[in-house]
């Protein structure tokens, strides 16, 4: 393809090529997995291409091995459709016996589990892929590696090129690859789109079960107005009710969300659990997010410029950015991103945790003196109450911030870092 900007997932799906028979590529629609497949692909099968689809099916059902061959690694391009080949895929990669076979791609889990007999355990590797970070798609310099900040740096050097005007839009624009190529007019233009497509169709595709889409609406507008935060299925239902005549229940609360998780539009944050030396109890709720910032900007129905009037929608909606960032960039370190919240009030944003047991501390602030100080006393705070004789202390202390000139370290030892200046 044609101007193909690197992807960080690029090099995770090389080396589980290595080990495994068949990696699956999960994530959003248009989030670029199956142009990131064609890149190390040596043969591709569109399993949804229209003039296809019928074919392919009925190949899926009569003689499977029949779509299996070509050259390898084979992409297996929207495999759900067909969910009968997981277990032909699994058959191949036991009897060729070799790594690299196949890569799938998915924007969905299968409606119908019970065509698969097999979990794919030991040839099967997964990767789920967000839509591009800043860094992927050119709008972080780059000049901070969160990998050398694991590795305990002596110093930082950075300067940011973004202000709020271009954070603000870079919310609204999302990471969707297509929209990096487009005029600022129309690349915001996208994540309606994509909500659209949402609302009217992909929640109800998704399993065949029929869902309102003025409920689907609200249901998006709530999580919206509720990102960053561990709200209850129930708190969502009364965020809804006001807009709803006709009674709710969690139940279907829950089902919808389900159904959004199946086509990877909710992307929540599970709990970190450390060694501490207070009798703090930790709140262990999932921290809700979607898993790109524009997905929620279109739900609230707002641009650019609302965002620069109301700071506080604003500032939650740059979170959800910087932790679609930070998983893009944990994951090709082998690493995870919590939440810390107990409940003495003492929280922490985010937590990469490598598998090495390394970790940080990281506040997320739009920006702004008394912003940053306030993270990082929360930070030290938190530094300090963990028990150091039972697990090792934070490799570093980190306010990830959308406006300030440049990245450094301060006297307390905390780092400051522009969003526009972090990657890998």
């Amino acid at each position: 393809m044609n101007n193909y900007k690197y992807r960080i997932t690029d090099e995770l799906i090389k080396k589980k090529l290595k080990g495994k028979g068949a990696v699956l590529i999960e994530g959003p629609k248009w989030c670029g997995k199956t142009t990131s497949a064609e890149q190390i692909a040596k043969s591709i099968l569109y399993l949804a291409k229209p003039d296809e689809v019928k074919q392919n099916l009925l190949l899926a059902d009569l003689n499977p091995s029949l779509l299996l061959e070509g050259e390898t690694p084979r992409l297996i391009d929207e495999w759900q459709v067909a969910p009968k080949l997981w277990d032909a895929i699994r058959f191949e990669v036991d009897h060729r016996n070799m790594e690299g076979q196949f890569i799938l791609t998915g924007s969905s889990v299968p409606a119908d589990q019970a065509e698969i007999l097999h979990t794919g355990t030991g040839r099967f590797a997964w990767i789920l892929m967000r839509p591009m970070s800043l860094f992927e798609s050119g709008e972080s310099n780059g000049s901070v590696s969160l990998k050398s900040l694991l590795d305990h740096p002596q110093q930082i050097v950075g300067m940011n090129l973004l202000d709020i005007n271009k954070i603000a839009f870079l919310v609204c624009r999302g990471g969707w690859p297509r929209a990096t190529f487009l005029e600022d007019e129309i690349a915001l233009e996208q994540a309606y789109d994509y909500y659209d497509a949402i609302v009217k169709s992909d929640i109800s595709r998704v399993d065949g079960v029929k869902r309102d889409s003025e409920r689907v609406k609200q249901l998006m507008r709530a999580y919206a107005r509720n990102q960053g935060q561990s709200v209850s299925y129930e708190k969502l239902k009364q965020d809804m009710i006001s807009n709803d005549n006709d009674s709710l229940d969690s139940d279907t609360i829950l089902s919808y969300v389900r159904a959004l998780k199946k086509i990877f539009v909710v992307d929540e944050t599970p709990a970190w659990n450390p060694n501490l030396r207070s009798k703090a109890a930790i709140r262990m709720s999932d921290i809700r997010y979607f898993i790109d910032p524009s997905i929620g900007v279109a739900a609230l129905g707002v641009g650019p410029n609302d965002l620069i009037k109301d700071l506080n929608t604003f500032g939650f909606l740059f979170e959800s950015l910087c932790m679609r960032d930070l998983k893009v960039y944990a994951q090709a370190l082998n690493g995870n991103v919590y939440h810390y919240r107990d409940n003495t009030g003492l929280e922490c944003d985010a937590v990469i945790h490598l598998r090495n047991g390394s970790y940080g501390l990281i506040e997320i602030k739009l920006g702004g003196d008394s912003l940053i100080e306030e993270g990082a006393a929360s930070l030290i705070k938190l530094r300090d109450n963990i028990d150091s004789t039972k697990m090792n202390r934070p490799s570093f202390m980190m306010v990830l911030i959308g406006v300030g000139k440049y990245a450094y370290q301060r006297e307390d030892g905390v780092y400051v870092v522009p969003i526009g200046c972090l990657r890998n």
